[in-house]
This record gives C-alpha cells, sequence and structure tokens, in this order.
C-alpha cells in the first residue's frame, strides 16, 4: 500500500514542476525581449519622392534643332542643359559646320544630320564632347513661330543688314518672324560661328525676358501643342515625369538661362571644336548631384 501512495504523488508534483518551467520561461522570454535582447534590426525603409518634390533626377539635356530650308541657311544646332533644382538653363551653341575625328574617322555634324537627322546629330555630340544627350527636338519654321510667340517674342539689338531691321545694334521688338529672319541670317561677318552664337543668346533671351508664371500656368497647352508639330523622341511619360519641376523653374527662377559658344578654330570653311572646353561645362552643369 505504501509504495502505491508514494507513486500517486510522483505525478502531480512532476506536473507542478513541468508547468512551473512553463511559466517561468514563458516570463523570462518576455522580460528577454523587453529588456531588447535579440532583437533585428530592420533595415530603413526607402524614402519615397512625394509628388512636386524636384531632384536633381529631373535634370536633363535636349538638342534642339532649327531647320527652314526655304531659308537658305543651314540646320541650327543648340544643346540645351536643364537643371530645374537650381532653376538654370543652359544653352550651347554648336555651328552647323563643326567637324571632329569620331572613332577614327573624321566626321561632321552637318554630314550626321543630313544621313540620319537630328537622332545621328544627338549621336555625334555625345561622341565628340562626352556627354549624354537625352532627347532632340526638331523644329520647322511653323513650330519655331509658334514657340516664338507662346513666349512672347523678344527685345533685342540688332547689328546686321536685314531688310526691315535697324542696322544700328539698338534695342528692337522683334515678332517670331522676324526672330526666324534674325537666327538664320546669312551674312554675319563673323560666318556661321556668329549666326550659331546669336541665335542660341536670342534664345536665352527670349526666354529671360518671358512671364515665366504666365509660361508655367499654360505649359500643359504649350507643350501639347508644339510636340504635335516637331520631330521629336520626347514621349508623355518623359513630360509627366518632368513637368512639375520644369513649371517650377519657370515660375520661381530669374534669368534662369544663360547661353555659351563652343570655343574652336576655324579652318576653311569649318569649325574645329575645342577639345577642353567641355570639361569646365561638365564639371559645373553635367555632374549630376545625387
Amino acid at each position: 500500500m505504501a509504495k502505491k501512495k508514494s507513486g500517486s504523488i510522483a505525478v502531480p508534483f512532476l506536473l507542478t514542476i513541468f508547468i512551473g518551467l512553463i511559466i517561468v520561461g514563458g516570463a523570462a522570454a518576455i522580460l528577454y525581449n523587453y529588456l531588447g535582447f535579440g532583437k533585428k534590426e530592420k533595415p530603413p525603409l526607402p524614402v519615397p519622392r512625394t509628388s512636386g518634390q524636384v531632384t536633381y533626377a529631373d535634370n536633363h539635356t535636349v538638342l534642339l534643332v532649327l531647320d527652314v530650308p526655304e531659308t537658305k541657311a543651314p540646320p541650327t544646332f543648340v544643346l540645351m542643359r536643364s537643371i530645374p533644382i537650381k532653376k538654370e538653363i543652359i544653352l550651347i551653341s554648336i555651328p552647323s559646320n563643326s567637324i571632329a575625328l569620331v572613332d577614327g574617322a573624321q566626321q561632321s555634324i552637318i554630314d550626321n544630320y543630313n544621313s540620319g537627322g537630328a537622332a545621328s546629330s544627338a549621336e555625334f555630340i555625345e561622341k565628340v564632347f562626352d556627354v549624354e544627350v537625352d532627347r532632340y527636338m526638331k523644329f520647322d519654321s511653323a513650330a519655331f513661330r509658334k514657340i516664338c510667340d507662346i513666349f512672347g517674342g523678344v527685345t533685342y539689338p540688332v547689328n546686321a543688314d536685314i531688310a526691315g531691321f535697324k542696322n544700328d545694334g539698338s534695342q528692337q521688338d522683334l515678332n517670331s518672324e522676324q526672330i526666324e529672319t534674325f537666327v538664320t541670317y546669312m551674312m554675319f561677318s563673323g560666318g556661321e560661328y556668329e549666326r550659331s552664337l546669336t541665335a542660341t543668346d536670342v534664345l536665352k533671351t527670349m526666354i529671360n525676358q518671358a512671364d515665366g508664371k504666365r509660361i508655367a500656368d499654360g505649359f500643359d497647352n504649350s507643350f501639347n501643342t508644339i510636340i504635335n508639330m516637331v520631330d521629336s523622341d520626347i514621349k508623355a511619360v518623359d513630360y509627366k515625369n518632368h513637368k512639375v519641376a520644369i513649371k517650377n523653374m519657370f515660375e520661381n527662377g530669374r534669368s534662369m538661362a544663360v547661353a555659351f559658344s563652343v570655343d574652336g578654330t576655324t579652318a576653311g570653311d569649318d569649325f574645329i571644336p575645342s577639345a577642353s572646353f567641355f570639361e569646365g561645362i561638365k564639371e559645373k552643369y553635367f555632374k549630376d548631384q545625387k
């Protein structure tokens, strides 16, 4: 009888110890986690780009080409670098008679244009100046005049013997037709180099003189109008991604456009761009900050 009684006490005793261990162990685990032991650090979530935020990702480079064959002038090439976060637009004139060694062979920007259009000219610029050209826009007479009307024309000092203009260097109010006549004028004393520089400077001045808020407010309609008039590889998604930044730049920027002419050497009918010219430009305007 004594042995049977001893066995009946052992079973509940063992159960009591087992339950106690569970309770104590659970409490210890809770205390362990409460004090921070054994916690795994979670990686920080990426900060999303909020709607309306302007960043260096909005920077873009576009080759602008004006081609008006009826004026007998060669195409006009202007490389435009936009930096909305700094409210800066850099315009670089590239003479149409520019030549350079590309892949071991002499090439010209005009030959590239004639054989492959604005896209081929953009590739020429990329190889010669070692910069990335994101998109291109080719304007004919109607598209160019329309963009001039959108910006409201320009007041500019004219010093060229052109019918209908004062050839005295005085400031003159130019409408879209007059602007086209001026920038495609072929008799500048400095030849194609001066014409290219003048065209770029007129564009710079027109941007800086425009009512930025008016441009920003009407930008959606203006883009839809112009993009259907030009030859371009700009897509609707490009505009969607950058329109807030571009509008902000025009609405809040002041004298934001600056013009540069490519340094180089004139050799007969050709212009040889300086290999070192773009280095300083790239460092200041093409080196995106992240």
